[in-house]
């Protein structure tokens, strides 16, 4: 039964040969606009997420303030500091705490033969800095235990820092100045697509051990505090494990959550869902407009074809056809438009999908020609399978009016019909 209807709609449609082929242009360019514009959608989302994730998929920064409570007749408005204890403190009581490590900047200035940049974020970190961060090396390698143990003065330089110090050369291995005291190169961080940051651009920095920047200035006291909890889901009760530890040391309510300001991924997460997701939906529905056009036209079409077989359709009947035949027959015949022009329209987007290439977004921004910032038109089988649910709601809907126009026709006056 279905397939001698899917028959009858392709016999019907090779009556009228020009006017179904120029009816399907309209779906061919409405899939292909649906179908490119989910694409971008989908690669703005991975690059803008893909921004923020190279801050730290899972890092928090604590800054230290001042105190809002006053607990056991202690004042309000006391300094919060953040010290070696108040890490051994984390370590000790925090247990969803995987990582945590003291943070301390100075912007000394750093040199290399007659090449100075004096705005370089010079930054004392601990080894496990460079997996909470995800500070990936290019070359050589990130500071390790032994550097901070043994007080080493190496250090590891921003891709864009290398390019100011170094231009084309190789840095690994050769001696640079940071507050004029000397410091050998171990490694050079891979450029950075970075939407978030503090103190300085990752590319604008420098790092050296913490316990090598005490030979630089006094780190009694660091800038800020970073912690990784042990899975995303618990960043909440992380925070405040670690609020609760500092405030013990510290003689503080481990419920003044003023006196650590506390930055996360769920401080900015919802910001970049709503930005990216409602990108998409916009786009979805941009494109699903424009294949609408064209699905209004294909209606048009098949109603003037329910006007011109009105006499076909009184023969049908009055030779047994049911109400349900005849509405089966024209929805087949505008399902098959639909298709026939959706298949074409995908293999169009490939097309264009595969000429265009990638479109600039944040490559030119952060001086990076590799393409990991630029979006990609990459089509997915998903986004293949949105598209084609798009283009039979369209269809259907397009095709239900003339069905239902068709089957109501009385049959002895449709036969009169002239």
């Amino acid at each position: 039964m279905l397939l001698e209807i899917i028959r009858e709609a392709w016999i019907a449609l090779k009556r009228n040969y020009t006017r179904s082929l120029l009816t399907m242009l309209g779906i061919v360019w409405g899939i292909a606009t649906v179908t490119l514009l989910i694409a971008y959608g989908s690669s703005f989302r991975k690059i803008l997420v893909g921004g923020f994730d190279a801050f730290g998929k899972s890092v928090v920064i604590c800054w230290p303030q001042q105190t809002s409570e006053q607990p056991g007749g202690q004042r309000a408005g006391q300094h919060v500091v953040i010290e070696q204890a108040d890490v051994d403190m984390v370590k000790e009581t925090a247990p969803l705490v995987k990582h945590v490590c003291r943070e301390t900047v100075r912007r000394p200035g750093i040199a290399y033969e007659d090449r100075l940049v004096g705005t370089a974020a010079i930054r004392g970190v601990c080894p496990e800095y460079g997996e909470m961060r995800n500070e990936v090396p290019s070359e050589g390698r990130w500071i390790n235990a032994s550097d901070e143990l043994e007080r080493r003065r190496v250090c590891f330089l921003g891709g864009r820092i290398k390019e100011q110090l170094f231009s084309g050369r190789p840095a690994v291995g050769e001696t640079v100045l940071i507050a004029g005291v000397r410091f050998t190169v171990i490694g050079i961080m891979q450029r950075k697509i970075q939407l978030s940051n503090y103190f300085s651009s990752d590319d604008e920095s420098v790092w050296i051990p913490y316990s090598t920047a005490g030979d630089l200035w006094n780190t009694r006291y660091a800038a800020v505090m970073l912690f990784e909890p042990i899975a995303p889901q618990f960043e909440k009760k992380a925070m405040a494990q670690v609020l609760a530890a500092v405030a013990t040391r510290q003689n503080f309510s481990p419920t003044d959550t003023k006196a650590i300001q506390m930055f996360g991924r769920d401080e900015f997460r919802p910001v970049i869902d709503a930005l990216t997701i409602g990108l998409q939906v916009l786009l979805a529905f941009v494109g699903t407009l424009t294949l609408g056009i064209g699905g209004v036209g294909v209606m048009n079409i098949m109603l003037v074809s329910v006007d011109e077989r009105i006499r076909e359709i009184g023969l049908r009947r009055a030779l047994g056809a049911k109400k349900q035949h005849i509405k089966l027959q024209f929805l087949a015949e505008t399902l098959l438009i639909m298709l026939l022009g959706g298949a074409i329209g995908v293999l169009l987007s490939y097309i264009i999908a595969a000429a265009v290439g990638t479109l600039p977004m944040m490559g030119p921004l952060f001086e990076d020609d590799s393409g990991r910032g630029d979006i990609h038109l990459q089509i997915s089988l998903v986004t293949v399978i949105v598209s084609a649910v798009v283009l039979l709601l369209v269809g259907v809907l397009s095709g239900l009016v003339p069905a239902m126009k068709a089957s109501k026709l009385d049959p002895v006056e449709a036969l009169r019909y002239e």
